[in-house]
């Protein structure tokens, strides 16, 4: 989903980290640190594996602001990514060390559970990134089992409002089964750490 015109706060965040500046690494960080945090942790299951990631990540951006293009999506969308990509490459090697040391398992059944790591990370991403009236229409439906009217009513809105939400928000649900390739992710950010 490429943008003409990137919000001003990415284009401005990029240019002071290219700046080096160590306050704006901190800003990133405050403002990112859960995403990143939370995104290798439904890829890997791990909590100390996360904290390394989240380490890598803020590092790698700290020592490639250029590597963000603005014109290909929003800052948030790239810290994602490499987010997930760092997470994949990680539980693949884990897996690959822990196949080579047992003998259990495939190649197929290591890239089953790395792409059910990968769809499981990129659909908590698109729902936390969600806009609000969409997320919150998905959570009255899913946890609450609600139909649209049920929806509408709950929050005080026509039916077919409700209905719209409901589409829209199932509509970028569902791009989390696709491979970034085919439009799952942000294009030009397939380049691994």
């Amino acid at each position: 989903m490429a943008m003409d015109t990137p919000p001003r706060w990415d284009r401005r965040m990029q240019q002071r980290l290219a700046r080096g500046e160590a306050a704006a690494l901190g800003e990133l960080y405050d403002r990112f640190a859960a995403l990143v945090h939370s995104l290798a942790h439904r890829v890997l299951d791990d909590d100390d594996a996360a904290d390394q990631i989240t380490r890598e990540v803020f590092g790698y951006i700290w020592e490639n602001p250029d590597a963000y293009d603005p014109k290909q999506g929003n800052m948030r969308s790239w810290v994602a990514k490499l987010t997930q990509r760092q997470a994949v490459h990680r539980l693949r090697q884990a897996e690959a060390t822990a196949y080579a040391e047992t003998g259990r398992g495939s190649a197929e059944e290591l890239e089953q559970k790395v792409r059910r790591a990968s769809v499981a990370a990129r659909a908590d991403y698109i729902v936390t990134s969600m806009p609000t009236p969409l997320r919150a229409a998905l959570e009255l439906a899913y946890f609450q089992r609600r139909d649209y009217r049920q929806t509408a009513v709950d929050l005080g809105v026509t039916e077919d409002e409700a209905r719209r939400r409901l589409r829209l928000g199932l509509q970028l649900l569902s791009s989390a089964n696709r491979p970034a390739s085919e439009g799952g992710g942000p294009p030009g950010y397939g380049r691994a750490l």
